[in-house]
């Protein structure tokens, strides 16, 4: 079955950064696009960062553009994400997402905490 697995969450200090990834099984991982979300408490969740299967395309939110970077392995089944220039605002849970087949599968989150 699908299978998503984030690590490298923490806390780190205002501008301070950070490397998110997130092992993919289960797929063919090269024939689908990735994403990242996240979610702080009491908010919604949101898209913060998503590329194409090819590497051809990335999109970012507005509120992490020009900081983030998203960018993925085939050959290890890996989807990354690079938070520099961190901010409190960015505390949150960091999920990684597909939609394989019509069905939108999860990781179980990683937890990203920006504090001095």
């Amino acid at each position: 079955q699908v299978q998503l697995v984030e690590s490298g969450g923490g806390l780190v200090q205002p501008g301070g950064s950070l490397r998110l990834s997130c092992a993919a099984s289960g797929f063919t991982f090269s024939n689908y696009a990735m994403s990242w979300y996240r979610q702080a408490p009491g908010k919604e969740r949101e898209l913060i960062a998503r590329i194409t299967s090819t590497r051809a395309n990335t999109n970012y939110a507005d509120s992490v553009k020009g900081r983030f970077t998203i960018s993925r392995d085939n050959a290890k089944n890996t989807v990354y994400l690079q938070m520099n220039s961190l901010k409190p605002d960015d505390t949150a849970v960091y999920y990684c997402y597909a939609l394989i087949r019509g069905f939108g599968s999860w990781g179980q989150g990683t937890q990203v905490t920006v504090s001095s």
